[in-house]
């Protein structure tokens, strides 16, 4: 069927018409309007940025949001029957949505209607206008001196950051319950969905600081922040604690506690709820008995809990081994405290992470188990269990315990991570993995020291470029440069980076070849630097550096990049090393066949093209030219493999290298999109 493309403000209005026929249907998206058009998918997308300087998604949002405030004027409809009526499927949704565009909720539409529209556009402070001649300057200065470098927020608003509380007491040993406070409160506000909370170890920073509350929120990028101090003094608890919106640096909430130990957790859920109260944040039912739900019912239990906290948090083996035994204590005394169960599994984890023969296994496995069995929704007990399973090398298992970590607590920093390792380690997918990398910078922004936030931008920059995003991993690897220039893996990526963006093969390989110089015991890096030259066809050369990891395989034992062997074993058949070439295909032909991945296919096509089976390779080849999110790697690299030599006379291969490659730029706008309506980008 021939596609009907409009031009101008005709095409504009016929988009419009669509979105209006189908305006309370919530799952009319980006793909649904493409094909009511007669459109490609990747076509539309073009045009609608080209007539709106939007994205599809944003063009579609802001049709609907236009539509809401038309009804809004004209009738007396509910906020909530409007958010449905225009296609919004969260009512809270359409709120934040609201507000960001028109600079105020929508609940106040009948008390602004003397107002002009303005053609609808968003509202600006006066005094905005008067800056943008210097935000010119600053944008440029930003990306070599800001510190400021997390991904644009449009969440701000409700984004918020717990600081250290301070101990009112002389008695330092009272401090550790003053943390409980601060965490515990952390804990609750973590839960809501509709609120951003950065981490704990973001904030840490600060428990001594001198800067102001504007300059500690500007660094990381929220809108509240809470300051709190207490102590106990033998059977009561006091407290205060103050809610402080940033940019006015105005108390919307502060209030002064003495209770009795015994009411604690009454005094925690009161305060959640106080503090989302103010700055008016939606709490579903689920998000508030989550908040609700004590822990333990044994204060004493409780009281061993908070002390283990904060040598559990450093997570330092010494650290953690006091914190096992006070954990340990805490279950003895309440055998159903679940929160304690978990620690200990996940305590007993990082005592066990870098060992070659783990000790722990069983017990990390068995406190999993408990802290599931008192309490299954609980963010710490399903870590736990994922834990193990990435213990034992069972990543598949992990997985879900990991999502349904995250759904119940959506700002868990560590079910964040750990879903971003799983994406990019052990179940490869490009989109998931920026995803949760973005996410984590977003909750862990201005963490740690120097060198921390180097492997940080690090991640980010691996994150972007696997999706296509070269302009922003040149952004964050240089970042991950800035703060630590002896980041032995940023030079490794960054040369990779700038190859995606200027093509330049040989520019590569002699950074490649320089930064092996620096440490000849990289492996990783020496298989780099035969390969570059095996796409060369300089042979000789290859084999030079693959002989090299080669030997080094054998002489330490170990068995890594199987992928790579074919081209290595294709190195040795160019130079005449026959049986270890054989040796080599065999190995690849054995890692076919057990590859899970995305990428067997393609692993496939290589192998069928090396015997001559250009039939079976091309059909291989089209398989994999339907996968999404595959690395841009693929479209970079693939073409250049001199094993696939004889596959490009076949007819079909230059439609299906285009299929691939278009495929690929399609995921990549649709992965744009959802990073755009998420918030992420």
């Amino acid at each position: 069927m021939s596609e009907v493309i409009n031009t101008g403000s005709e095409f504009i209005q016929q988009i419009e018409s669509v979105l209006l026929d189908h305006m309370s249907d919530e799952h009319f998206g980006v793909s649904e309007l493409a094909e009511a058009m007669n459109m490609s998918r990747s076509n539309l997308l073009r045009k609608v940025k080209k007539e709106t300087k939007l994205s599809a998604s944003q063009y579609i949002r802001q049709v609907r949001l236009k539509k809401g405030m038309e009804i809004l004027r004209q009738t007396s409809h509910t906020v909530s029957e409007v958010s449905y009526k225009v296609g919004f499927g969260s009512t809270s949704y359409f709120i934040k949505c609201f507000r960001e565009y028109y600079g105020y909720p929508p609940g106040e539409v009948g008390k602004r209607v003397e107002e002009p529209s303005a053609q609808d556009t968003p509202k600006r402070k006066p005094w905005l206008l008067a800056l943008i001649p210097l935000a010119i300057v600053l944008v440029i200065a930003f990306f070599f001196f800001s510190d400021a470098s997390a991904p644009s927020n449009p969440m701000l608003e409700k984004s918020i950051a717990v600081l250290p509380f301070k101990n009112d007491s002389n008695d330092s040993s009272n401090l550790y319950f003053v943390n409980g406070l601060m965490e515990s409160a952390l804990s609750n506000l973590q839960k809501i969905q509709n609120l951003r909370v950065v981490s704990r170890t973001s904030v840490e920073k600060y428990r001594n600081s001198e800067k102001g509350i504007q300059e500690i929120a500007e660094e990381l990028n929220v809108s509240y922040l809470v300051e709190g101090s207490g102590q106990k003094v033998g059977d009561q608890v006091l407290l205060n604690i103050q809610l402080i919106e940033a940019s006015s640096d105005k108390h919307l909430w502060a209030e002064q506690y003495n209770r009795k130990v015994e009411d604690i957790f009454s005094l925690q859920n009161e305060v959640a709820r106080k503090m989302v109260d103010a700055i008016q944040v939606i709490v579903t039912p689920e998000e508030l008995a989550q908040i609700e739900k004590r822990p333990t019912d044994n204060l004493e239990a409780y009281d061993y809990y908070l002390q283990a906290l904060d040598p559990f948090l450093s997570r330092t083996a010494e650290g953690l081994q006091k914190a096992i035994p006070l954990f340990e204590k805490a279950v003895e005394l309440d055998p159903t405290f679940a929160l304690a169960y978990a620690n200990l599994a996940i305590s007993y984890y990082f005592l066990d992470i870098w060992k070659d023969e783990k000790t722990y296994t069983e017990l990390i496995n068995n406190y999993a188990d408990k802290a599931l069995l008192y309490d299954a929704k609980l963010t710490e007990s399903l870590i736990a269990k994922a834990l193990y399973y990435r213990h034992v090398g069972k990543y598949r298992l992990a997985l879900p315990h990991l999502e349904k970590a995250l759904e119940y607590n959506p700002n868990s920093a560590a079910a964040v991570q750990m879903l971003a390792e799983h994406y990019t380690s052990y179940n490869p997918n490009t989109a998931k993995y920026l995803e949760y990398a973005l996410k984590g910078i977003q909750l862990n922004f201005g963490a740690n020291d120097s060198t921390t936030r180097s492997y940080v931008y690090l991640h980010l920059a691996n994150a972007f470029i696997q999706s296509g995003f070269v302009d922003e991993a040149i952004k964050y690897i240089n970042l991950s440069l800035d703060y630590n220039p002896a980041n032995e893996y940023s030079s490794y990526v960054k040369a990779y980076i700038l190859y995606a963006k200027d093509r330049d093969l040989d520019r590569t390989r002699k950074t490649m070849v320089r930064e092996w110089m620096k440490d000849t015991t990289r492996l990783d890096i020496l298989q780099e630097v035969g390969k570059l030259f095996y796409f060369q066809e300089k042979y000789d050369s290859a084999y030079y550096y693959y002989k090299k990891f080669v030997e080094a395989k054998k002489r330490w034992g170990i068995s890594i990049y199987p992928q790579e062997d074919i081209k290595i074993g294709e190195v040795y058949r160019q130079m005449g090393y026959s049986d270890e070439a054989e040796r080599l295909f065999k190995a690849y032909t054995e890692y076919c066949e057990n590859d899970k991945s995305i990428y067997k296919s393609a692993s496939l096509a290589v192998n069928h093209a090396r015997l001559g089976e250009n039939d079976q390779a091309i059909e291989q080849l089209r398989v994999f030219a339907t996968q999404d999110n595959f690395q841009y790697w693929m479209v970079l690299f693939f073409e250049m493999d001199p094993l696939i030599k004889s596959l490009k006379s076949h007819p079909e291969f230059p439609g299906i290298m285009k299929k691939m490659e278009d495929h690929f730029w399609e995921n990549h706008e649709q992965l744009k999109e959802s990073l755009v309506d998420k918030g992420l980008i």
